[in-house]
Protein backbone atom coordinates (compact mmCIF):
# COMPACT_ATOMS: atom_id res chain seq x y z
CA UNK A 1 0.00 0.00 0.00
CA UNK A 2 1.27 3.49 -1.07
CA UNK A 3 0.81 6.34 1.13
CA UNK A 4 0.53 10.35 -0.24
CA UNK A 5 0.97 13.46 1.97
CA UNK A 6 0.18 17.22 1.19
CA UNK A 7 0.64 19.75 3.63
CA UNK A 8 -0.61 23.20 3.75
CA UNK A 9 -0.16 26.02 6.72
CA UNK A 10 1.95 26.26 9.46
CA UNK A 11 5.70 24.52 10.59
CA UNK A 12 2.87 22.74 13.50
CA UNK A 13 1.28 20.97 10.74
CA UNK A 14 4.28 20.29 8.55
CA UNK A 15 6.03 19.02 12.20
CA UNK A 16 2.68 16.44 12.23
CA UNK A 17 2.43 15.40 8.43
CA UNK A 18 6.01 14.08 9.46
CA UNK A 19 4.73 12.00 12.73
CA UNK A 20 2.04 10.64 10.30
CA UNK A 21 4.49 9.81 7.70
CA UNK A 22 6.36 7.70 10.80
CA UNK A 23 3.19 6.27 11.69
CA UNK A 24 1.85 4.89 8.44
CA UNK A 25 5.30 3.33 7.59
CA UNK A 26 4.81 1.48 10.72
CA UNK A 27 1.62 0.55 9.53
CA UNK A 28 2.77 -1.00 6.51
CA UNK A 29 2.85 1.57 4.12
CA UNK A 30 5.33 2.97 1.58
CA UNK A 31 5.03 6.82 1.19
CA UNK A 32 5.30 8.65 -2.19
CA UNK A 33 5.11 12.33 -3.28
CA UNK A 34 1.96 13.66 -3.54
CA UNK A 35 1.88 13.83 -7.57
CA UNK A 36 2.49 10.30 -7.72
CA UNK A 37 -0.35 7.40 -7.45
CA UNK A 38 -0.83 6.22 -4.17
CA UNK A 39 -3.47 4.54 -2.44
CA UNK A 40 -4.25 6.52 0.41
CA UNK A 41 -3.62 10.38 -0.19
CA UNK A 42 -3.90 12.43 3.21
CA UNK A 43 -4.63 16.20 3.01
CA UNK A 44 -3.37 18.40 5.90
CA UNK A 45 -4.94 21.41 5.93
CA UNK A 46 -5.11 25.27 7.14
CA UNK A 47 -8.05 27.40 7.94
CA UNK A 48 -6.32 30.38 8.16
CA UNK A 49 -6.98 32.38 5.47
CA UNK A 50 -9.64 32.08 3.01
CA UNK A 51 -6.84 31.29 0.17
CA UNK A 52 -5.94 28.43 2.47
CA UNK A 53 -9.10 26.92 2.39
CA UNK A 54 -9.33 27.11 -1.73
CA UNK A 55 -5.90 25.28 -1.62
CA UNK A 56 -7.58 22.68 0.68
CA UNK A 57 -10.22 21.76 -1.77
CA UNK A 58 -7.88 21.95 -4.96
CA UNK A 59 -5.77 19.36 -3.69
CA UNK A 60 -8.65 17.28 -2.49
CA UNK A 61 -10.15 16.86 -5.88
CA UNK A 62 -6.80 16.52 -7.34
CA UNK A 63 -5.97 13.55 -5.51
CA UNK A 64 -8.79 11.83 -6.66
CA UNK A 65 -8.02 12.79 -10.57
CA UNK A 66 -4.66 11.14 -10.02
CA UNK A 67 -5.97 7.86 -8.77
CA UNK A 68 -9.82 7.78 -8.79
CA UNK A 69 -9.66 4.38 -6.79
CA UNK A 70 -7.81 6.21 -3.81
CA UNK A 71 -8.79 6.71 -0.33
CA UNK A 72 -8.71 10.31 0.40
CA UNK A 73 -8.58 11.33 4.19
CA UNK A 74 -9.01 15.47 5.10
CA UNK A 75 -7.73 16.51 8.33
CA UNK A 76 -6.16 19.58 9.90
CA UNK A 77 -7.78 22.68 10.93
CA UNK A 78 -9.97 22.99 7.45
CA UNK A 79 -11.38 19.35 8.34
CA UNK A 80 -12.32 20.90 12.38
CA UNK A 81 -13.69 24.49 11.98
CA UNK A 82 -15.79 23.55 8.16
CA UNK A 83 -16.13 19.08 8.22
CA UNK A 84 -19.63 19.04 6.97
CA UNK A 85 -18.12 21.39 4.11
CA UNK A 86 -15.48 19.23 4.06
CA UNK A 87 -17.33 16.04 3.79
CA UNK A 88 -19.38 17.52 0.70
CA UNK A 89 -16.09 18.08 -1.24
CA UNK A 90 -16.73 15.39 -4.13
CA UNK A 91 -13.97 12.93 -3.74
CA UNK A 92 -13.82 12.85 -0.17
CA UNK A 93 -13.59 9.86 1.67
CA UNK A 94 -12.43 10.40 5.46
CA UNK A 95 -12.79 13.37 7.30
CA UNK A 96 -10.79 13.37 10.92
CA UNK A 97 -10.34 16.59 13.13
CA UNK A 98 -7.08 17.58 14.81
CA UNK A 99 -8.31 15.15 17.80
CA UNK A 100 -8.19 12.53 15.38
CA UNK A 101 -4.72 13.17 13.51
CA UNK A 102 -2.49 11.11 15.12
CA UNK A 103 -5.02 8.35 14.64
CA UNK A 104 -5.38 8.25 11.15
CA UNK A 105 -3.86 5.27 10.34
CA UNK A 106 -6.47 3.26 12.55
CA UNK A 107 -9.42 5.17 10.98
CA UNK A 108 -8.19 4.29 7.59
CA UNK A 109 -8.13 0.58 8.67
CA UNK A 110 -11.64 1.14 10.33
CA UNK A 111 -13.18 2.48 7.16
CA UNK A 112 -11.71 -0.06 4.37
CA UNK A 113 -13.63 -2.70 6.89
CA UNK A 114 -16.39 -0.89 6.27
CA UNK A 115 -17.11 1.03 9.72
CA UNK A 116 -18.27 4.35 9.62
CA UNK A 117 -16.08 7.31 10.12
CA UNK A 118 -16.75 9.93 13.25
CA UNK A 119 -15.76 13.02 12.53
CA UNK A 120 -14.86 15.25 15.74
CA UNK A 121 -16.92 17.80 17.24
CA UNK A 122 -15.55 21.20 16.60
CA UNK A 123 -15.68 21.90 20.09
CA UNK A 124 -13.84 18.24 21.39
CA UNK A 125 -10.70 19.03 21.08
CA UNK A 126 -9.15 17.68 24.18
CA UNK A 127 -5.87 14.99 22.71
CA UNK A 128 -2.71 16.35 22.45
CA UNK A 129 -1.23 15.46 19.16
CA UNK A 130 1.01 13.01 19.94
CA UNK A 131 3.86 13.38 17.68
CA UNK A 132 7.16 11.96 18.50
CA UNK A 133 10.50 12.10 17.25
CA UNK A 134 10.26 14.25 13.82
CA UNK A 135 12.97 15.99 12.14
CA UNK A 136 13.12 18.60 9.13
CA UNK A 137 11.95 17.28 6.02
CA UNK A 138 14.20 19.43 4.04
CA UNK A 139 17.52 19.38 6.09
CA UNK A 140 19.69 16.86 8.14
CA UNK A 141 20.98 19.52 10.53
CA UNK A 142 17.60 21.61 12.13
CA UNK A 143 14.78 19.65 13.84
CA UNK A 144 11.39 21.17 15.21
CA UNK A 145 10.46 19.64 18.51
CA UNK A 146 6.38 20.78 19.05
CA UNK A 147 5.91 21.07 22.48
CA UNK A 148 2.73 23.18 22.52
CA UNK A 149 -0.62 22.73 21.04
CA UNK A 150 -3.44 25.07 21.22
CA UNK A 151 -4.30 28.68 21.94
CA UNK A 152 -6.84 30.77 24.15
CA UNK A 153 -5.80 34.42 23.33
CA UNK A 154 -9.39 34.85 20.34
CA UNK A 155 -8.06 37.32 18.52
CA UNK A 156 -10.90 38.38 16.81
CA UNK A 157 -9.56 37.59 13.33
CA UNK A 158 -8.39 34.18 13.86
CA UNK A 159 -10.61 30.57 13.96
CA UNK A 160 -6.70 28.68 15.49
CA UNK A 161 -8.80 28.52 18.93
CA UNK A 162 -11.76 27.34 17.09
CA UNK A 163 -9.54 24.65 14.86
CA UNK A 164 -6.60 23.65 17.56
CA UNK A 165 -8.54 24.18 20.73
CA UNK A 166 -7.12 24.79 24.51
CA UNK A 167 -3.56 25.00 25.53
CA UNK A 168 -2.10 22.17 26.00
CA UNK A 169 1.97 21.70 26.91
CA UNK A 170 4.62 18.63 26.61
CA UNK A 171 6.04 17.40 29.72
CA UNK A 172 9.56 18.85 29.83
CA UNK A 173 11.12 15.35 30.26
CA UNK A 174 9.23 13.93 27.10
CA UNK A 175 11.02 17.52 25.03
CA UNK A 176 13.91 16.65 26.61
CA UNK A 177 14.03 12.86 25.58
CA UNK A 178 12.68 14.20 22.41
CA UNK A 179 15.48 16.46 22.17
CA UNK A 180 19.02 13.86 23.44
CA UNK A 181 17.40 11.86 20.57
CA UNK A 182 17.49 14.22 17.84
CA UNK A 183 21.45 15.58 18.74
CA UNK A 184 22.49 11.85 19.00
CA UNK A 185 21.21 12.03 15.68
CA UNK A 186 23.42 14.57 14.26
CA UNK A 187 20.98 17.20 14.32
CA UNK A 188 22.49 20.83 15.77
CA UNK A 189 19.99 22.78 15.75
CA UNK A 190 16.61 22.61 17.90
CA UNK A 191 13.25 24.59 16.53
CA UNK A 192 10.72 24.87 19.94
CA UNK A 193 7.22 25.35 18.02
CA UNK A 194 3.50 25.12 19.18
CA UNK A 195 0.50 27.10 18.18
CA UNK A 196 1.24 29.70 20.28
CA UNK A 197 4.90 29.14 21.44
CA UNK A 198 4.79 31.27 24.25
CA UNK A 199 1.58 29.86 25.91
CA UNK A 200 3.58 26.78 26.86
CA UNK A 201 3.06 25.80 30.39
CA UNK A 202 0.32 28.23 30.80
CA UNK A 203 -2.05 25.21 31.07
CA UNK A 204 0.44 23.42 34.10
CA UNK A 205 1.14 26.77 36.19
CA UNK A 206 3.35 29.92 35.28
CA UNK A 207 4.02 29.98 32.17
CA UNK A 208 7.14 31.97 32.16
CA UNK A 209 8.66 29.52 34.76
CA UNK A 210 8.20 26.42 33.08
CA UNK A 211 9.81 28.19 29.44
CA UNK A 212 12.65 28.78 31.78
CA UNK A 213 12.96 25.31 33.40
CA UNK A 214 12.69 23.47 30.15
CA UNK A 215 15.53 25.64 28.48
CA UNK A 216 17.61 25.10 31.59
CA UNK A 217 17.03 21.76 30.81
CA UNK A 218 17.68 21.34 27.45
CA UNK A 219 20.84 23.94 27.77
CA UNK A 220 22.15 21.18 29.97
CA UNK A 221 22.85 18.62 27.07
CA UNK A 222 26.32 18.02 26.65
CA UNK A 223 26.32 18.41 23.21
CA UNK A 224 27.07 21.39 20.61
CA UNK A 225 23.94 22.29 19.43
CA UNK A 226 21.72 25.34 19.34
CA UNK A 227 18.13 26.24 20.07
CA UNK A 228 15.53 28.40 18.34
CA UNK A 229 12.39 29.54 18.98
CA UNK A 230 9.80 29.52 16.47
CA UNK A 231 7.83 32.68 17.35
CA UNK A 232 6.89 34.62 21.11
CA UNK A 233 3.38 36.68 21.35
CA UNK A 234 3.44 39.67 22.64
CA UNK A 235 -0.11 38.82 23.78
CA UNK A 236 1.84 36.40 26.16
CA UNK A 237 5.06 38.10 26.75
CA UNK A 238 6.66 41.84 27.19
CA UNK A 239 10.03 43.45 27.84
CA UNK A 240 10.48 41.30 31.35
CA UNK A 241 9.58 38.20 30.22
CA UNK A 242 12.09 38.06 26.95
CA UNK A 243 14.88 39.61 29.51
CA UNK A 244 15.38 36.13 30.94
CA UNK A 245 15.77 34.32 27.74
CA UNK A 246 18.76 36.21 27.47
CA UNK A 247 20.85 34.37 29.23
CA UNK A 248 20.63 31.15 27.87
CA UNK A 249 23.63 30.45 25.66
CA UNK A 250 22.18 27.91 23.35
CA UNK A 251 19.20 30.24 22.45
CA UNK A 252 19.38 31.86 19.22
CA UNK A 253 19.36 35.82 18.59
CA UNK A 254 16.18 35.50 16.66
CA UNK A 255 12.70 36.14 17.79
CA UNK A 256 9.33 36.27 15.25
CA UNK A 257 7.18 38.94 17.47
CA UNK A 258 3.77 38.53 15.65
CA UNK A 259 2.76 42.61 15.36
CA UNK A 260 -0.22 42.35 13.49
CA UNK A 261 -0.57 45.57 13.06
CA UNK A 262 1.39 49.02 14.47
CA UNK A 263 -2.07 50.97 15.42
CA UNK A 264 -3.06 50.56 19.14
CA UNK A 265 -6.53 51.45 17.86
CA UNK A 266 -6.87 48.21 15.39
CA UNK A 267 -4.89 46.45 18.13
CA UNK A 268 -7.55 46.95 20.51
CA UNK A 269 -9.98 45.68 17.87
CA UNK A 270 -8.14 42.46 17.08
CA UNK A 271 -8.48 41.75 21.07
CA UNK A 272 -4.41 41.51 20.74
CA UNK A 273 -4.09 42.85 24.31
CA UNK A 274 -1.30 45.45 23.97
CA UNK A 275 -0.70 48.33 22.11
CA UNK A 276 2.28 50.00 19.75
CA UNK A 277 4.42 51.06 22.43
CA UNK A 278 4.34 48.28 24.40
CA UNK A 279 4.95 46.37 21.21
CA UNK A 280 8.24 48.21 20.74
CA UNK A 281 9.39 48.26 24.43
CA UNK A 282 9.95 44.60 23.81
CA UNK A 283 12.06 45.55 20.37
CA UNK A 284 14.00 48.17 22.21
CA UNK A 285 14.79 45.65 25.02
CA UNK A 286 15.93 42.79 22.84
CA UNK A 287 17.93 45.69 20.66
CA UNK A 288 19.77 46.99 23.65
CA UNK A 289 20.82 43.43 24.50
CA UNK A 290 21.36 42.85 21.00
CA UNK A 291 21.81 45.51 18.02
CA UNK A 292 21.76 42.34 15.47
CA UNK A 293 19.20 40.37 16.90
CA UNK A 294 17.21 39.40 13.94
CA UNK A 295 13.55 40.08 14.83
CA UNK A 296 10.58 38.85 12.00
CA UNK A 297 7.09 39.77 12.64
CA UNK A 298 3.26 39.55 10.74
CA UNK A 299 1.63 42.52 9.65
CA UNK A 300 -2.09 42.29 8.24
CA UNK A 301 -3.19 45.10 5.82
CA UNK A 302 -7.30 45.69 5.36
CA UNK A 303 -8.28 44.89 9.02
CA UNK A 304 -12.19 46.03 9.03
CA UNK A 305 -12.17 49.43 10.14
CA UNK A 306 -8.26 50.09 9.38
CA UNK A 307 -7.80 53.84 7.96
CA UNK A 308 -5.22 55.13 5.79
CA UNK A 309 -3.53 56.84 9.53
CA UNK A 310 -3.92 53.41 10.81
CA UNK A 311 -2.29 51.74 8.11
CA UNK A 312 0.62 54.53 8.05
CA UNK A 313 1.43 53.09 11.78
CA UNK A 314 2.34 49.74 10.68
CA UNK A 315 4.46 51.05 7.87
CA UNK A 316 6.18 53.16 10.77
CA UNK A 317 6.32 50.06 12.62
CA UNK A 318 8.25 47.98 10.31
CA UNK A 319 10.85 51.11 9.79
CA UNK A 320 11.27 51.74 13.47
CA UNK A 321 11.40 48.44 14.30
CA UNK A 322 14.19 46.78 12.38
CA UNK A 323 12.99 43.70 11.19
CA UNK A 324 14.92 41.09 9.93
CA UNK A 325 11.93 39.96 8.08
CA UNK A 326 7.97 40.84 7.56
CA UNK A 327 5.51 38.42 6.76
CA UNK A 328 2.48 40.46 5.23
CA UNK A 329 -1.03 39.17 4.99
CA UNK A 330 -4.33 40.38 3.49
CA UNK A 331 -7.44 40.43 6.22
CA UNK A 332 -8.92 37.12 5.25
CA UNK A 333 -12.48 36.82 6.53
CA UNK A 334 -12.81 33.86 8.66
CA UNK A 335 -16.21 32.38 10.02
CA UNK A 336 -17.25 32.21 13.24
CA UNK A 337 -14.97 35.06 14.40
CA UNK A 338 -15.59 38.41 15.65
CA UNK A 339 -14.48 40.57 13.12
CA UNK A 340 -16.01 38.27 10.59
CA UNK A 341 -19.42 41.08 12.05
CA UNK A 342 -17.47 44.09 12.23
CA UNK A 343 -18.55 46.96 9.78
CA UNK A 344 -15.88 48.96 7.83
CA UNK A 345 -14.98 45.89 6.02
CA UNK A 346 -12.03 47.30 3.76
CA UNK A 347 -12.54 46.45 -0.43
CA UNK A 348 -10.58 43.75 -1.93
CA UNK A 349 -8.63 46.17 -4.08
CA UNK A 350 -7.78 48.35 -1.13
CA UNK A 351 -6.28 45.48 0.91
CA UNK A 352 -4.74 44.26 -2.23
CA UNK A 353 -2.61 47.24 -2.16
CA UNK A 354 -2.18 47.46 0.99
CA UNK A 355 -0.39 44.47 0.96
CA UNK A 356 1.56 45.35 -1.63
CA UNK A 357 3.22 48.18 0.17
CA UNK A 358 3.63 46.21 3.15
CA UNK A 359 5.85 43.93 1.18
CA UNK A 360 7.73 46.27 -0.49
CA UNK A 361 8.18 47.82 2.84
CA UNK A 362 9.13 44.57 4.30
CA UNK A 363 11.87 44.06 1.53
CA UNK A 364 13.14 47.10 2.43
CA UNK A 365 13.72 46.57 6.05
CA UNK A 366 15.54 43.31 5.18
CA UNK A 367 17.88 45.08 2.98
CA UNK A 368 18.62 47.42 5.76
CA UNK A 369 19.17 44.65 8.27
CA UNK A 370 21.95 42.94 6.11
CA UNK A 371 23.49 46.14 5.09
CA UNK A 372 23.62 46.52 9.26
CA UNK A 373 25.24 42.97 9.54
CA UNK A 374 27.69 43.26 6.52
CA UNK A 375 31.19 42.82 7.74
CA UNK A 376 30.01 40.59 11.16
CA UNK A 377 31.25 37.68 11.97
CA UNK A 378 28.38 35.07 12.42
CA UNK A 379 28.29 31.27 13.59
CA UNK A 380 26.49 29.86 10.72
CA UNK A 381 25.04 26.37 10.70
CA UNK A 382 25.36 24.87 7.24
CA UNK A 383 22.13 22.96 5.60
CA UNK A 384 23.18 21.68 2.31
CA UNK A 385 24.56 22.23 -0.95
CA UNK A 386 23.19 24.60 -3.71
CA UNK A 387 23.68 23.59 -7.53
CA UNK A 388 25.45 26.69 -7.95
CA UNK A 389 27.81 24.84 -5.53
CA UNK A 390 27.13 27.55 -2.51
CA UNK A 391 26.76 26.00 0.49
CA UNK A 392 23.66 27.51 2.28
CA UNK A 393 22.81 27.72 6.02
CA UNK A 394 21.55 30.06 9.08
CA UNK A 395 23.12 32.83 11.36
CA UNK A 396 22.01 32.63 14.67
CA UNK A 397 20.24 35.84 13.94
CA UNK A 398 18.32 34.15 11.27
CA UNK A 399 20.23 35.33 8.15
CA UNK A 400 20.56 33.05 5.28
CA UNK A 401 23.93 32.43 4.21
CA UNK A 402 25.63 31.48 0.66
CA UNK A 403 29.21 30.80 0.64
CA UNK A 404 32.37 29.08 -1.13
CA UNK A 405 32.51 25.49 0.81
CA UNK A 406 35.85 25.80 1.92
CA UNK A 407 36.41 23.50 4.90
CA UNK A 408 33.11 23.33 6.13
CA UNK A 409 30.20 21.19 4.81
CA UNK A 410 26.89 20.20 5.74
CA UNK A 411 25.95 19.91 9.44
CA UNK A 412 29.09 21.92 10.48
CA UNK A 413 29.46 25.03 12.39
CA UNK A 414 31.54 27.48 10.96
CA UNK A 415 32.59 31.16 11.35
CA UNK A 416 31.53 33.25 8.64
CA UNK A 417 32.09 37.00 7.34
CA UNK A 418 29.06 38.26 6.01
CA UNK A 419 29.39 39.96 3.04
CA UNK A 420 26.54 42.15 0.65
CA UNK A 421 22.82 41.04 0.25
CA UNK A 422 22.36 37.91 -1.99
CA UNK A 423 19.32 36.30 -3.13
CA UNK A 424 17.37 36.13 0.16
CA UNK A 425 19.87 36.33 2.41
CA UNK A 426 23.89 37.56 2.15
CA UNK A 427 26.99 35.90 0.72
CA UNK A 428 29.63 35.13 3.34
CA UNK A 429 33.06 34.29 3.42
CA UNK A 430 33.96 30.83 5.73
CA UNK A 431 36.83 31.89 7.91
CA UNK A 432 40.00 29.16 7.87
Amino acid sequence: MKAAFRTLGCKVNQYETEALKEKFRAAGFDIVNDDEPADVYVINTCTVTSLADRKSRQFIRRAKRINAESLVAVTGCYAQVSPEETANIDGVDIVAGTNEKMDLPEIIASYRGGKEIHVTERNQITKYADAGVVSDEGSRTRAYIKIEDGCDRFCSYCAVPAARGPVRSRAESEIAEEAESLIESGYRELILTGINTALYGTDRGDGALMMERLLERLERIPADFRIRLSSVEPTVINAEYVKKLFRFDKLCHSMHLSAQSGSTRVLKMMNRRYGREEYLDIVRTVREFDPYYGISTDIIAGFPGETEDDFAESLTLIREAGFCRVHAFRYSKRRGTKAAGFEGQIPPDVKKERGARLIREGRLAAERFFRANAGRTERVLFEEETEEGYLTGHTGNFIKVYAEPGDAEPGSFASVTLGSPYKDGMRGTVKP
